[in-house]
């Protein structure tokens, strides 16, 4: 079977598809650049014609579905539109908070600044978003995210109002700095001129979503595993320090 380097299929039936995609591709069309990379015009070469139903960032990495139908289309429309549908995302945030829960209920404006980024605003649109410690790494920590609403950039704003920036974030973290085996392992004996970094991207990871099946009204889970970069450094944090946000 060939594969794709863009995507792997987690399911595939007569009426949606969902897909892991890799960071750095869009899920649809762009009105900024209409001729960047996309993974609905990939994946239809597989599939035939999709319909796309929600939107994760270029940036993040993960699971998003598509339905292959009209029916199944204003389904899962309806469905993410009454926030019936459960979102769940993984990231790697510079530092570690205190606490172990956060429940952000704060307004995002969509373009609001010269660079399109979201910003906090009494003018935008309100935005829920529910976060979990999910442990400290060295420097870092993992958070899971659960967001109530679909605004763009939502979880990247709410972390920031937490003073917290995603790993490698281009928009909202002025820390750009990769991840390196030789800045957390205390005993590392490679070259350092020759070290690839373990992380170089946006740390963020649409990790699972809920949905009822449009056709059988069967509630179902697709969990997206992490793309390899990510998993490796999660396979090198746990073996480090003993922490797995997957099992957390």
């Amino acid at each position: 079977m060939k594969t794709n380097p863009d995507y792997t299929v987690i399911y595939n039936d007569d009426d949606i598809v969902v897909l892991n995609k890799r960071s750095g591709l869009l899920i649809a069309a762009d009105r900024y650049d209409e001729n960047a990379p996309r993974l609905d015009k990939e994946a239809e070469k597989e599939f035939g014609t999709l319909f796309a139903v929600h939107r994760i960032d270029k940036d993040t990495s993960g699971c998003v579905i598509y339905a292959k139908n009209a029916e199944s289309h204003r389904s899962l429309s309806m469905q993410f539109e009454n926030r019936e549908v459960e979102k769940t995302y993984h990231c790697l945030v510079h530092g570690y908070p205190t606490w172990q829960t956060q429940h952000v209920d704060a307004r995002l404006l969509v373009d609001g600044d010269s660079k399109h980024r979201t910003v906090l605003s009494k003018e935008g649109k309100n935005a829920v978003t529910d976060f979990r410690n999910l442990g400290k790494v060295g420097p870092y920590t993992w958070i899971e995210a659960k967001p109530k609403t679909g605004r763009t950039h939502q979880i990247r704003v709410h972390l920031n109002s937490l003073g917290l920036a995603i790993v490698c974030d281009p928009l909202y973290s002025g820390n750009q700095h990769p991840v390196f085996l030789s800045e957390i392992k205390k005993r590392w004996n490679g070259d350092e001129s020759q070290e690839r970094p373990l992380l170089s991207r946006l740390a963020l990871h649409a990790y699972s979503l809920c949905v009822t099946h449009p056709k059988t009204g069967e509630k179902m889970t697709f969990v997206a595993p992490y793309q390899k970069d990510m998993e490796a450094t999660r396979k090198q944090f746990k073996s480090i320090f003993g922490v797995d946000p997957i099992e957390s």
